[in-house]
């Protein structure tokens, strides 16, 4: 799309939105059912599409992208009528004689913009949030993964009329367009740098944002941890999507009392899930294009891998890396890594880790593996994250039950279940009073009686 067609299908959804036509609960159930429904039919070509553009497996494109945006779709279906019901709240006595609640209402436009390494799920999940809440959309994709980029759009285009949801494809020309135009809402997933540009461009029309980011989301690993299993579950979410992932661990900080046994469990772990030639395992993903793949090389420490470190251009893989005896100051420390590469760090006591932590960019999640309460209450506590888990990885996010978000440099806003709906909803405060009684107290001329009168009432 060129300027002039982005600035008109902005102004016609515009139109489209004061009609009231996406107000009605039944319009958006239905909208929801149609979407899913549509999902469902094209299951198969969602799957062929993540393969080409992220060598997805079709358990793992169900698991982490269709299941996860059909869950979602569910989630809204039966839970969008008592979302969308007014709240009565508690009327103050100085109010005698009225009804006081909070009405959800949709924002109007809304803009998602959503990135390449989940490219169907993170596009579809926010549009259903965003349709249970009343609004219009348009979403733009990544063109970095063309062929899933192109199967939203068939999608959307088949359950939708252009002036209720639609698909902008394109590039950066097109996300400056859409970027310059004054939406209700802008809700973006993608790198803090562009994040900055989006919170920026936002700002001119003073519209309110969700930034859903990044950053290096720490592993802790102590002394008291189920080694075995924790290696086992670091990588499953070091490695899924080949990495890939925003909240995958970006780095393991060990007690140094069980670093060594912990290095050689994931190495088993590795060989266990990936097999002995990762490179050629159908299964295993690849990284989402030359640009990254270079930079994700240049990070490595030949001297520092003790697993892994192949790499095959052609078919863009690298397989999953361990590197050990890493220090804050190495070249893989300095930036979200979000590629194969699992750097090993140590510590000699939790207040390091607290302070090292804290002193770091707030990460999008934090994952600690121990057996020892006090510790998760410390941690959990005294280190500023987005969300995580205690003795697992990643699976914090899916659950509509909770809402998911960044938190400081990761972002800003959540999304998922109830709070997604609230995300794209805003709450008009509303009293509702009562014409048959009409105290005299609040209007002038004013007494001293009833200015000791309102105190009371008001106190």
């Amino acid at each position: 799309m060129n300027e002039y067609e982005i600035k008109e299908l902005v102004r016609t959804q515009k139109k489209y939105f004061r009609t009231g036509a996406t107000l009605p609960v039944g319009e958006r159930l239905k909208a929801l059912l149609k979407l899913k429904s549509c999902i469902l039919k094209y299951e198969n070509e969602i799957h062929a599409a993540l393969k080409k553009d992220l060598g997805k497996s079709e358990f793992e494109s169900y698991m982490c992208e269709t299941g996860m945006t059909l869950s979602e779709l569910s989630y809204m279906i039966s839970h969008i009528f008592s979302f969308t019901k007014e709240k009565r709240v508690k009327t103050p006595l100085a109010q005698f004689c009225s009804r006081s609640f909070k009405k959800p209402s949709p924002y109007g436009v809304v803009l998602i913009m959503s990135p390449w390494n989940y490219p169907f799920m993170l596009a579809m999940e926010p549009l259903a949030d965003a349709i249970a809440a009343g609004n219009t959309a348009i979403v733009k994709p990544s063109a970095y993964s063309p062929y899933t980029c192109e199967i939203i759009r068939k999608i959307i285009e088949e359950c939708f009329e252009t002036e209720y949801v639609s698909v902008v494809t394109g590039g950066r020309t097109e996300n400056t367009c859409l970027l310059d135009e004054h939406f209700d809402y802008i809700f973006f997933t993608g790198s803090q740098n562009i994040g900055r540009e989006v919170m920026q461009k936002a700002a001119a029309h003073l519209t309110p944002v969700t930034l859903e980011l990044g950053g290096k989301s720490p592993c802790i690993v102590d002394k008291t941890a189920d080694i075995k299993l924790a290696a086992k579950r670091i990588v499953f979410g070091k490695y899924l999507n080949c990495g890939q992932t925003c909240v995958a661990p970006d780095f393991v900080y060990c007690d140094r009392a069980v670093k060594d046994k912990l290095v050689n469990a994931v190495r088993q772990q590795i060989k266990k899930q990936f097999g002995a030639r990762p490179l050629e395992n159908k299964n295993y993903g690849k990284i989402i294009n030359e640009k990254h793949f270079n930079r994700i090389l240049g990070l490595i420490d030949e001297s520092k891998v003790v697993c892994g470190g192949g790499s095959d251009l052609q078919s863009l893989r690298i397989e999953p890396t361990v590197m050990d005896h890493v220090t804050f100051s190495d070249a893989v420390m300095r930036e979200e890594i979000f590629g194969p590469l699992m750097p090993v760090l140590v510590y000699d006591s939790l207040d390091e880790v607290i302070t090292n932590i804290n002193s770091m960019p707030h990460p999008l999640a934090l994952y600690l593996f121990t057996s020892d309460k006090s510790t998760a209450d410390q941690v959990t506590s005294l280190c500023g994250f987005g969300g995580g888990c205690i003795n697992d990885t990643i699976i914090h996010l899916a659950t509509s039950e909770m809402g998911f978000g960044g938190f400081g440099e990761s972002g800003m806003g959540a999304y998922h279940g109830k709070t997604g709906f609230d995300t794209f909803s805003h709450d008009k405060s509303i009293v509702d009073k009562k014409t048959w009684l009409d105290l005299p107290m609040r209007y002038q001329p004013y007494r001293k009686l009833y200015d000791r009168l309102i105190h009371i009432f008001l106190k």
